[in-house]
């Protein structure tokens, strides 16, 4: 196997949850640092949105062939070996990132933001849907700046299938 192009510790991240995501996060997040690009730049060099790219980073999307020679070669590490990295990583673990309710100040928002709001936005959702569910899979997730006299502000848009409940 091949050595990354990527090497010195000064990129690698010990602190949670990156020193839990593996030997290809670390190699990803290290590679980033380092050219000091963003989640964006990568996405548009391989024509991915930046979430979903950021999703791969932390081992909660699978990338296609395509998309690992795309990040190798924008970030400058050896194809082969980010490849048998990710490969080495197995099965992804979608949504294991850490304890519940979460420490980190984002994400526990983000958490607490379902606990308040969960229940009404499933009313209106069944509301204008009919009894089912909106998609994860089918889901495209988008962050936006939005200015605002106030401070700027942060939207967050989910955009996913609604699948209805069977009736049988």
């Amino acid at each position: 196997m091949s050595t990354p192009a990527v090497s010195g510790q000064e990129y690698i991240r010990t602190e949670a949850p990156y020193r839990d995501l593996g030997a290809a996060a670390q190699l990803l997040f290290a590679a980033k640092a380092k050219k000091g690009c963003t989640f964006e730049d990568i996405g548009k060099e391989i024509g991915r949105d930046e979430v979903w790219v950021a999703s791969v980073f932390y081992g909660q999307a699978i990338p296609t062939a395509n998309d690992v020679e795309g990040i190798a070669k924008y970030l400058d590490i050896n194809v082969e070996g980010l490849s048998t990295e990710l490969k080495r990583s197995g099965f992804i673990h979608r949504g294991d990132l850490g304890p519940m309710p979460p420490k980190d100040p984002v994400i526990y928002r983000l958490y607490e933001g379902i606990m308040v709001y969960g229940y009404p936005i499933k009313s209106v959702i069944h509301e204008k849907f009919g009894d089912g569910i909106m998609s994860l899979i089918d889901c495209k997730v988008h962050v936006d700046r939005k200015p605002d006299p106030k401070g700027d502000r942060v939207l967050l848009t989910f955009d996913g299938k609604f699948l209805p409940y069977a009736t049988w």
